[in-house]
């Protein structure tokens, strides 16, 4: 049993992470803006946020300065591609290609470094639950962090009027420019708001997940969380099941060596990759359906008085 538990209480730590950074990817979707930058943003806010908590002891500041920096580069990646109207997707490969060499780069002076000793969570009662305790409630903050984000955002883009006008400009930028709606303006905060989420997924990453700096140690989550967004129908509720179930994939791997299956280490670090493209795959059979709930406007620029 206490095996499960562990498999269950990694699969949710695993899923927070993808969870964080697609939801913040479904919000630059939700106003028509792909970024494939993630990987990128996110390997520059794991090193901006290890670099502040080695230097201040602080993981609040860590995740702070992680969200800075996810937020700097995707306002970077929103003034090109919506004032100056460069190709969202080549621009992100750009973006995604120039942060995994800028952090290769400035963090090769914290690849010895080590962090101080992080404090054990629990949520009292609850975590002495048998079985339920150590899978459910000895998880960081972040953990939950995660669902409260997941419950905000179905609240703000269902339930709020600023929501309803994020989504009409993801649907038809040209209806609410006429309505009065400074368009490129909330595509910009968005983007910016949707690369503070994954700055903050990557500080999450070097800080807790895995306490330390190494070169590429996002190892294609980003890639992953882009891919959640779609395997998710741009839905905050689906998306966080995603997460879930390919941080499961990923833990499993773990799972079946310490269970002493004999599988070779290779395939089963290819599954969670294996598994995008599976599903992906089988999503892409019903292109109606993806149209029904894909914003009417992604990937397009927005020339304003056109």
């Amino acid at each position: 049993m206490d095996a499960y538990a562990l498999l269950i209480a990694a699969t949710l730590n695993a899923g927070t992470v993808l969870a964080i950074a697609s939801l913040g990817l479904l919000i630059n979707e939700k106003v028509g803006i792909v970024n494939l930058g993630a990987e990128g943003m996110m390997l520059c806010a794991a090193l901006a946020g290890f670099a502040t908590v080695v230097h201040t002891g602080s993981h609040l500041l860590g995740f702070a300065a992680g969200m800075a920096a996810g937020a700097l580069m995707a306002a970077v990646f929103g003034v090109l591609v919506i004032w100056l109207n460069t190709n969202q997707y080549a621009t992100g490969l750009a973006l995604s290609l120039f942060g995994g060499g800028f952090s290769a780069f400035a963090g090769t002076g914290y690849v010895q470094a080590r962090l101080p000793e992080q404090a054990t969570w629990a949520i009292p009662v609850l975590a002495d639950i048998p079985l339920l305790g150590p899978a459910l409630f000895r998880h960081h903050p972040m953990v939950y962090v995660a669902v409260a984000l997941t419950v905000g955002l179905i609240w703000f883009l269902y339930r709020t009027r600023t929501g309803l006008v994020l989504r009409s400009v993801g649907e038809s930028p040209e209806s609410a420019h006429a309505l009065g709606y400074p368009v490129r303006r909330i595509r910009l905060v968005a983007v910016m708001v949707g690369g503070a989420l994954c700055g903050l997924a990557g500080a999450y990453v070097s800080t807790v997940y895995t306490p330390l700096w190494v070169e590429g140690m996002i190892a294609g989550k980003g890639w992953i969380a882009l891919a959640l967004t779609t395997f998710a129908t741009w839905r905050p509720a689906r998306v966080l099941l995603g997460a879930y179930l390919f941080g499961g994939v990923t833990m499993l791997q773990f799972h079946f060596q310490g269970a002493g299956f004999n599988i070779p280490s290779q395939f089963l670090t290819m599954m969670p990759y294996v598994a995008t493209v599976v599903v992906l795959a089988l999503i892409s059979r019903n292109p109606a359906w993806i149209r029904v709930n894909m914003p009417s406007s992604i990937g397009k620029p927005f020339y304003p008085g056109s």
